[in-house]
C-alpha cells in the first residue's frame, strides 16, 4: 500500500499535494471546490488589510509552458478570510492562511486576527511587491528578518514563509540564515519568476497590460529553478524547517523530483489554474504508480534522498 501522506506543523495532511495561494482560491466557491477534491488541504488567497481589486486587464496569460501573470495581489480582504473559515474547516482538510502585506504592521494586525480563527496554518507571503523602489520583501533580508520576526511574537499558530526564487548561493545562505534563527515551521519555494516579459509577434504587442508587460513567470518553465530552490534550502536549514515545493508541477514525476529534492508538501499553481480540480487526484495517483514500481511505500523513504554525480 502506498501512502502519500505527510505531516507539517504537527497537522496530517491526507495526501502532500495541493493548490498555492493565487489561482482558483480567492472566493469560498472556489475553496469549497478545492475542498471536495483530492488536495491533501486547502490554501486561501493571499489576503491584505483592505480587499484589493487587482491590476487591470489582461493581466494573465496561459503561455505554451506555463503563464505569465500581474495580478496586482486581487482579494477580498482578510475579513473575508477570517469570516469563512468555520464553513471551509467543516470539510475537515487542513486549512491554510496567506497574509500579505507591505509592512511588519500589516502582517502584525493580520496574523493577530486569525489566532482566534480555526485555521491550521499560516502562510506568509514574503514574495509580494513592496514599497516603490524596493525589491520584494524576500529579496529585502532586514525586512524579511523584522516581518518575521514580529509574526513570531504575535502567532499562535503554527507558521512559515513563502518565498520568491533564488539565484546565487549567497542568497540561499543569507536566507537560510535568517530562517534558522525564527520560530518558522517551513517554506513554500517557489513564487513565480518576476518580471518576464511575452511577446505576440503577430500584433507586436505585449501580451499583458500591467507593468508594461512584465509579469511573474509560472508553470514548466520554472520547475529546474524551483528544484534548485527546495534542494539548496533542503541543504542549508535546520530539519525542523519543512519545505513545501511549488513550480511546474503537472505530472507524478514533477512530484516525485521534489520530494527527492527535499520536499515535504507540494503546491499547484499554474498546472492546476489550467487543469482545474481533477488535476490533485490524477498527480496523485500517477506520484503514488511511480512509488510502487520503485518499491517506496512512504514519501519518507525517498524524500531529500537525491544522488549527485561522484
Amino acid at each position: 500500500m502506498v501512502d502519500i501522506s505527510a505531516n507539517l506543523s504537527g497537522i496530517h495532511f491526507d495526501s502532500c499535494i495541493m493548490n498555492a495561494s493565487g489561482p482558483l482560491d480567492t472566493t469560498l466557491d472556489e475553496l469549497v471546490d478545492i475542498a471536495i477534491s483530492a488536495a491533501g488541504g486547502v490554501v486561501m488567497k493571499s489576503c491584505t488589510i483592505e480587499a484589493r481589486e487587482g491590476n487591470p486587464s489582461p493581466r494573465y496569460m496561459d503561455i505554451e509552458w506555463g503563464s505569465i501573470n500581474s495580478m496586482g495581489l486581487p482579494n477580498l480582504g482578510y475579513k473575508y478570510y477570517n469570516e469563512i473559515v468555520p464553513k471551509l474547516k467543516s470539510y475537515g482538510k487542513p486549512l491554510i492562511a496567506s497574509i500579505a502585506g507591505v509592512a511588519s504592521e500589516e502582517y502584525k494586525k493580520i496574523v493577530e486576527a486569525f489566532n482566534s480563527s480555526n485555521v491550521d496554518i499560516l502562510e506568509i507571503n514574503l514574495s509580494c511587491p513592496n514599497v516603490v523602489g524596493k525589491p520584494q520583501i524576500g529579496y529585502d533580508f532586514e525586512m524579511s528578518e523584522e516581518i518575521m520576526n514580529v509574526v513570531g511574537d504575535v502567532s499562535e499558530k503554527p507558521w512559515g514563509v513563502k518565498l520568491p526564487p533564488y539565484f546565487d548561493f549567497i542568497h540561499f545562505e543569507e536566507m537560510a540564515t535568517i530562517l534558522n534563527n525564527t520560530k518558522i515551521s517551513f517554506i513554500v519555494s517557489i513564487n513565480s519568476i518576476g518580471n518576464a516579459l511575452f511577446i505576440d509577434w503577430n500584433s507586436e504587442k505585449v501580451v499583458i497590460k500591467p507593468k508594461g508587460g512584465f509579469g511573474g513567470l509560472g508553470g514548466k518553465y520554472i520547475k529546474p529553478t524551483a528544484l534548485a530552490n527546495v534542494r539548496k534550502f533542503h541543504e542549508l536549514l535546520n530539519k525542523k524547517i519543512k519545505i513545501v515545493g511549488v513550480g511546474g508541477i503537472y505530472t507524478g514525476i514533477d512530484a516525485f523530483e521534489f520530494i527527492l529534492s527535499g520536499a515535504t508538501l507540494l503546491q499547484l499553481g499554474t498546472s492546476f489554474s489550467q487543469e482545474g480540480p481533477p488535476i490533485f487526484e490524477r498527480i496523485s495517483k500517477e506520484l503514488c504508480q511511480i512509488m510502487g514500481k520503485k518499491g517506496y511505500t512512504t514519501l519518507d523513504d525517498f524524500r531529500g534522498k537525491l544522488k549527485v554525480i561522484e
